[in-house]
């Protein structure tokens, strides 16, 4: 296919009328918001959490809103589980079009104070849940000849503070993961990318959130001077599932309002 013969619909760009888009920890945070967004964008959604209870009330407000959704119940740390959700998925209506997975877990303590256990826990759930899923979906997309799928990785893979070692490893990992599929399963018709994320309202900033001189802080740290709003995730998330993403695998988006880029400590008088 040549540039000259290449068409689009360009008020369609973003329409995900008749595609089937898992939402992996779907249930709260960036997950839910992607689930309304992409909903909204006309799609099917499939909420896949750990909590069930929390899946059945994203659906119901997917619902409320207009749009089609499904719960299904999903542990990322257990491969019979994340395949055996996969399969009900696909067999619901014979395909998956996109995928969204953003699980994660935060343990923040130093790491000369982490056990064994500790990082197992974390990099079992963040790097390796999302390697599970990502190895499900990707079996399925290679063999249908399309799809397109988004990992979550987040500003500390590139911006990292005491507490943090792990996580951001996990974070870089899942960045890093993201486009080594994506070069495997270009061949296929299947793209594949991540966002990183910033400072997100959710349930796992809530004790930065909840401490007055730590969120101000953290606020200033950006070049928006604010925290964002979990639903201004959905907007990259709908982007990179959508065909006007079509070009664009292997990459990164940064969605942090510039903290990687900026300096943020001194705003000097020039």
């Amino acid at each position: 296919m040549t540039t000259e013969s290449f068409a689009i619909d360009y008020q369609k760009m973003f329409d995900l009328s008749g595609r089937v888009v898992l939402v992996v920890g779907g249930g709260s945070g960036i997950g839910r918001a992607a689930c309304l967004g992409v909903a909204a964008a006309g799609a099917e959604c499939v909420v896949a959490d750990v909590d069930m209870a929390s899946a059945r009330e994203t659906v119901l407000l997917v619902e409320a809103a207009g749009g089609q959704a499904r719960a299904e119940g999903v542990d990322v740390r257990s491969t019979f589980s994340v395949d055996a959700m996969v399969d009900r998925t696909e067999a619901w209506r014979g395909r998956i079009d996109a995928l969204i997975t953003t699980p994660a877990k935060n343990l923040r303590k130093r790491l000369l104070d982490y056990t064994d256990a500790d990082f197992d826990q974390v990099i079992d759930l963040n790097l390796k849940g999302s390697f599970r899923v990502a190895r499900a979906v990707g079996t399925r997309m290679k063999a249908q000849g399309h799809g397109a799928m988004v990992l979550m990785s987040s500003m500390r893979a590139y911006s990292v503070e005491p507490g943090q070692s792990i996580y951001a490893s996990t974070k870089a990992g899942i960045g890093q993961m993201a486009k080594g599929l994506a070069t495997e399963l270009a061949p296929y018709g299947v793209r594949v990318n991540a966002i990183a994320p910033g400072i997100i309202d959710t349930p796992l900033t809530a004790p930065i959130v909840g401490n007055p001189g730590w969120n101000q802080a953290y606020a200033a740290r950006t070049a928006l001077k604010r925290w964002a709003h979990v639903s201004e995730m959905a907007g990259p998330l709908v982007f990179l599932v959508s065909d006007a993403a079509s070009y664009i695998t292997a990459t990164v988006i940064h969605a942090d309002a510039g903290w990687t880029t900026i300096d943020g400590r001194y705003d000097p008088p020039v």
